[in-house]
């Protein structure tokens, strides 16, 4: 029973952060972009605009739901909870933390965890897509076709980009996989490759600018949100910056070291205190928010690509760095195992 309430406190506590991340996020990107573009941001709702999540959330509910008649109702309905649903499931895989006391920071701590993971992101595909379908608009349906091709084409380079990272650790569990890093250096220090693969198919996978093909308000109005309003639209925005706030975690858990720090005392192993604790969760934090500042970063200074650039680059380029990088990741660790004996 106590097992049971602890998972129940984490899985609520970690529901709660993320939602409240994602909220700030927005908020902070609103912000960055104003800077970059010399302008002044959100600052009216509360000191210096930080209720303005509040306020945005409050608009969205009471804004009139509009529908479509000529829309395929039950799939329009059912698109939006499922762009949504796969990243707040697999944040539970995320080691957030080492330990508070007894107790692990991630509320699901599995063996074969980016197997799991892979197989629940690979689903929020069907929620765009199936928002383009539904909606019966060929805006809507060009943009859920884009986003099948593009996800199809990077989710091959994302897990190639991974093979590396699971060779050298001998692990699919993401907390042995920081643990590792910790007892070494961070993974993108050997696997420099595998990092700029994954960084760039993160991008794609969560529709980010310059990979905003899915939607691309110039040529598709909305692309396969066309059709959405209220709090239909506000999941499908809810899935994205979820969605981008998942892939920091996983790119801070898988290359930056998650929780620990390369050769600090008392961060390169599990913590022995409460504070302790505290201090690797609040490193995890640090590393996922300058992710996150990148990707926000890279929105407003890279310019969307055409189409086929944004094909030929996944096939033509990033998917022959990866088997490169998993050819020569292949070999070190042969000759290691070699040497070895």
């Amino acid at each position: 029973m106590d097992d049971l309430l602890i998972t129940i406190i984490k899985i609520l506590s970690v529901f709660m952060v993320q939602m409240g991340i994602v909220a700030y996020t927005v908020y902070v990107e609103r912000r960055v972009a104003a800077f970059m573009q010399d302008r002044l941001g959100p600052n009216r709702v509360g000191f210096e605009g930080l209720l303005q999540p509040i306020a945005d959330f409050g608009k969205l509910i009471f804004k009139e739901d509009v529908i479509p008649s000529f829309v395929r109702k039950t799939y329009f309905f059912l698109a939006p909870a499922l762009t949504v649903m796969p990243s707040l499931i697999v944040i539970a895989l995320i080691p957030f933390g080492s330990r508070l006391g007894h107790t692990k920071c991630v509320v699901a701590d599995i063996d074969i965890g980016l197997l799991v993971i892979f197989a629940v992101t690979s689903m929020a595909v069907y929620g765009i897509t199936l928002a383009g379908w539904s909606s019966n608009s060929k805006y809507s349906f060009i943009g859920g076709i884009r986003s099948s091709a593009q996800f199809i084409s990077y989710e091959v380079c994302l897990g190639l980009s991974t093979v590396g990272v699971i060779m050298l650790t001998g692990s699919l569990n993401l907390g042995k996989i920081v643990e590792w890093q910790g007892a070494h250096w961070p993974l993108i220090v050997y696997q420099p490759l595998a990092f700029l693969v994954f960084l760039v198919s993160s991008f794609a996978e969560t529709n980010r600018s310059p990979f905003d093909f899915p939607e691309a308000e110039q040529e598709l109005v909305g692309g396969y949100h066309t059709e959405y309003s209220a709090m239909k639209f506000a999941l499908f925005f809810l899935g994205e910056y979820s969605n981008m706030a998942f892939s920091s975690a996983l790119i801070t858990t898988l290359f930056l070291g998650g929780w620990t720090l390369p050769h600090v005392p008392g961060f390169t192993a599990p913590a022995t205190t409460i504070a302790l604790g505290i201090a690797h969760i609040f490193v995890f934090l640090a590393k996922m928010f300058c992710c996150i500042l990148f990707f926000i970063w890279v929105r407003w200074t890279v310019p969307r690509f055409r189409y086929d650039q944004l094909m030929r680059l996944g096939w033509n380029c990033m998917l022959p760095l990866a088997i490169v990088n998993l050819i020569v990741t292949g070999f070190i660790v042969m000759v290691k195992i070699g040497g070895g004996r």
